[in-house]
């Protein structure tokens, strides 16, 4: 295996399917599949998932609503959606450890790097819900930091498109992808992987970015297996 211990990010949109809210039981049973193959693979994985399906704070902010409530309704639906796939996780089997950056007894417990990784090396995969615990903050800043907290070998980033491209593949025909890039090419041509808090941390930390299509079954096991299907971002 290429990765031994990973963290995967979804969107919450991702979960949507091809309705326009909520949560698709297609899409939680798919990724489900996918998480097992790379589970009994014997590969430790851990799971951050959006929450943009159910509610988004900044939507909300840019409508008037206070930025800080707004950003908590957003943390609650990053659980919402985490519960979704811990349940249908079980049902396939697996077992599983809710960890949040809000502690909301009893349905998780709080994240700590160390409940984490003894859930990880017995064998559980690993659901942090609760974003980062605090406003202001993306889930792509609180996968960054779940990441390098738990010591993972990269970020997966599971989108609906195949890797990072010079433009948006799904508007421009003529969009070229990378098979690799540096933090530093990814930045000079004004990439949007993930946002500059998130992108920071990595590069900071030398923790790559794997960004791959998620939504075509079997991929997350290509990806851990090494199977070069996404673009890789990394340093130097």
């Amino acid at each position: 295996m290429k990765y031994n211990r990973v963290l995967l990010k979804l969107s919450g949109e991702s979960l949507m399917g091809t309705q326009s809210y909520g949560i698709a039981p297609e899409m939680l049973e798919q990724y489900a599949q996918d998480i097992k193959q790379a589970i009994d693979s014997h590969v430790e994985v851990a799971i951050v998932i959006g929450g943009g399906n159910i509610f988004r704070g900044l939507s909300g902010a840019a409508q008037g609503m206070d930025r800080v409530q707004g950003d908590y309704m957003g943390m609650l639906a990053t659980l919402i959606n985490s519960m979704a796939l811990q349940a249908e996780l079980e049902r396939q089997g697996l077992r599983t450890e809710l960890l949040s950056g809000l502690a909301i007894e009893p349905i998780c417990k709080e994240m700590s790097r160390r409940r984490a990784i003894e859930a990880m090396k017995d064998g559980k995969v690993v659901i942090i819900g609760g974003g980062s615990g605090n406003p202001f903050f993306t889930t792509d800043t609180a996968s960054a930091l779940r990441a390098v907290e738990i010591q993972a070998d990269a970020i997966l980033k599971g989108t609906r498109v195949d890797g990072v491209y010079t433009a948006d593949p799904e508007k421009d025909p003529t969009a070229t992808k990378f098979a690799t890039l540096t933090f530093q090419e990814a930045l000079s041509k004004k990439l949007k992987i993930m946002d500059l808090t998130a992108f920071a941390l990595c590069e900071e930390n030398n923790l790559p970015i794997y960004v791959f299509d998620m939504n075509k079954p079997g991929n997350l096991l290509k990806v851990v297996s090494g199977e070069a299907i996404g673009t890789e971002v990394k340093k130097q």
